[in-house]
């Protein structure tokens, strides 16, 4: 019984990691962990409040610490590009390691968002 309190007490919810950092009109989003269903919900309402709150017109995912994305990822990434776009916003995605890459080549989401090696170089874009 003391172990699984212990447990649980120990457990911290996965969209907790990831980072939100505003400069001027633009959301970065550092992503640490999974993109997946698992916290794809906690991103997303974050992620609104902050754009909504802040006017942020552009957007950039950092995956610099994750390693995987499932269709939920997807969906928090369509989702985002379909609040900004229509302010002439644009969203960027850093750092992508092969997996994540591959998932957004198949996806098609490469035709509609820009990938940049560094942070830097997605707000040098977009600002």
């Amino acid at each position: 019984m003391q172990d699984l309190k212990k447990g649980r007490n120990n457990e911290i919810p996965r969209e907790e990691e990831t980072r939100y950092e505003i400069f001027k009109r633009c959301l970065i989003i550092h992503l640490n962990g999974e993109l997946d269903h698992h916290n794809a919900i906690g991103i997303r309402e974050k992620a609104d409040k902050l754009i909504e709150r802040n006017h942020i017109k552009h957007i950039v995912f950092d995956f610099s610490g994750t390693n995987f994305m499932d269709s939920a990822g997807i969906g928090v990434i369509m989702g985002r590009y379909k609040k900004v776009i229509f302010i002439g916003g644009k969203i960027a995605v850093t750092n992508i390691n092969s997996t994540v890459d591959r998932i957004f080549r198949l996806s098609g989401l490469y035709k509609i968002i820009e990938k940049h090696d560094t942070v830097d170089a997605a707000m040098n874009s977009l600002l």
